[in-house]
């Protein structure tokens, strides 16, 4: 492995070729029409997408049907090995790292336009012949999708009253020569406010949106409130991770700020009360896949995001991923992971030992938390602390508790704790009427005449940890501890 250090997508991928294992390329053409997430889909997708799939390297297409010269990556995050190599952190304390850069923050710094590599070629929607759906080698995940979607945009714009700025990650379709779709979902992103506010006055709110930039603004970009609340610009999180500050510039059209060393960005504005039909190009009633592994459907109106310019590096490269795919867990759930440590240590201090946000919830569903008891009236304290982790991530769904000698991210060790610790008339304790998440499709009401709206269902919490009185009765076999290199060396 090199010794590399890390600060843009360029050298994310140089430090991934040097690990065996970890980054693959090919010359094969491939349609960014559903072709090239299908192809990837086998590669190294993972998650909750549709079997067959594994997790595997990241991967980087050099011949892209129709975009002479242009590039996509995809899969960059789809393993949590791989985001520890890239943050350099032991991807077991992933969530600890990332606590602790919300707690340090680094603010950015604003470099000049001269200095911006993002700002190598420039083509302004002035221009004739302008069109953004062959300026941009965005992928159609799958052949029902509403259309080219951009799925690894930070977007970053301000509050048009204190001019606080927040970056965050939202679903955006390309819809015409100059006109984007916005996904900004009610009351989850800062973004969604800032617009509300510009609306209200009339006016457009300027956004820019980079694309391909570094791994640690990806992942701090995922932060949501309580962790981070308005007027708190995750860029500092990611400054922290890097212990240095996040370098933006000046758009070249529109009064907002871009991350100076992206492969893309794109200018623009978002329109006071314009509204689009998601899928009016294709007509499916789907969007695209979503983290729990279905197609989310087409939103009947949607805000526009009116282009601009697009500015790039020389021979960028274009990064995506797949919804439901490893990748989406990784930037979901380290940042939701680390939200709960935070909040469950300010309560119950050293008794939450780690916290994961396992693959098949999609990085926002489950949590597994690996408690300690140490004493007789920490019984019942680990209910609490999955109490502590709804009221910090309201998206939540299942809370799983463990003790300490389960390993929280070997789902086998989770589900024979399940098995062998757990009575369901007991240990199960269930949350009726509250806000989950909308994209679940079992928070319907066509799904149960009891569950009033959509997205307002039950939570549970399935105890899993052994009562305190009885912890003499649940102790594992213990084996001699050896080291097996002297048996086998070139093995371990």
């Amino acid at each position: 492995m090199k010794n590399v250090e890390v600060n843009d997508l360029h050298s994310a991928l140089e430090l991934l070729e040097s690990i065996p294992g970890q980054l693959v390329e090919t010359n094969v053409e491939v349609d960014p029409n559903a072709e090239l997430s299908g192809v990837y889909r086998h590669v190294g997708a993972g998650g909750t997408v549709e079997r067959p799939t594994q997790e595997g390297p990241a991967m980087v297409f050099n011949n892209v049907k129709g975009h002479e010269g242009a590039r996509v990556v995809i899969g960059v995050l789809s393993s949590r090995k791989r985001v520890g190599y890239l943050l350099g952190e032991d991807p077991k304390k992933l969530g600890f790292l990332l606590k602790n850069s919300v707690e340090h923050p680094v603010k950015p710094v604003v470099i000049p336009n001269e200095q911006a590599k993002c700002q190598e070629v420039v083509h302004l929607a002035t221009e004739e012949g302008f069109d953004i759906r062959k300026l941009l080698p965005a992928p159609t995940n799958t052949p029902e999708d509403a259309g080219p979607y951009i799925t690894l945009g930070m977007c970053y714009a301000s509050n048009p009253k204190t001019g606080e700025s927040d970056v965050t990650i939202h679903r955006m379709c390309l819809q015409s020569k100059d006109e984007i779709s916005i996904f900004l979902m009610p009351g989850a992103r800062h973004i969604g406010y800032f617009r509300e506010l510009a609306e209200a006055a009339g006016e457009p709110l300027p956004i820019s949106v980079s694309i391909g930039v570094d791994p640690a603004i990806e992942i701090a970009s995922c932060f949501e409130p309580p962790t981070t609340p308005l007027g708190y610009d995750e860029l500092q999180a990611a400054g922290a991770i890097r212990k240095k500050p996040v370098e933006l510039v000046q758009c070249l059209t529109i009064n907002e700020r871009a991350i100076a060393n992206a492969e893309y960005v794109i200018e623009g504005e978002i329109l006071p009360n314009v509204r689009v039909r998601e899928d009016q190009n294709s007509n499916t009633g789907k969007a695209m896949p979503e983290f729990p592994g279905y197609c989310g459907p087409a939103n009947p109106e949607l805000p526009i995001i009116k282009v601009k310019a697009i500015t790039t590096r020389k021979n960028p490269i274009m990064q995506t991923c797949i919804g439901p795919s490893e990748e989406h867990v990784s930037m979901a759930g380290i940042p939701t992971e680390a939200s709960i440590l935070a909040m469950v240590d300010k309560a119950l201090p050293g008794k939450c030992l780690n916290v994961y946000n396992a693959s098949f919830g999609g990085g926002k569903y489950v949590t597994i938390m690996q408690f300690k008891k140490t004493m007789p009236s920490d019984e019942g304290r680990q209910r609490q602390a999955a109490l502590l982790a709804f009221s910090a991530f309201a998206e939540l769904k299942h809370v799983i508790l463990v003790d300490e000698d389960v390993d929280i991210f070997d789902i086998n060790d989770v589900m024979w704790a399940m098995t062998t610790r757990f009575q369901a008339d007991v240990d199960l304790i269930t949350i009726p009427g509250v806000q989950c998440h909308p994209l679940d499709p079992s928070n319907n009401p066509a799904y149960h005449p009891g569950i009033r709206e959509r997205g307002v269902a039950c939570k549970a919490i399935f105890d899993c940890t052994v009562p305190f009185d009885q912890k003499d009765r649940f102790q594992r076999a213990q084996f001699m501890d050896v080291d097996p290199k002297h048996w086998l060396p070139d093995m371990f």
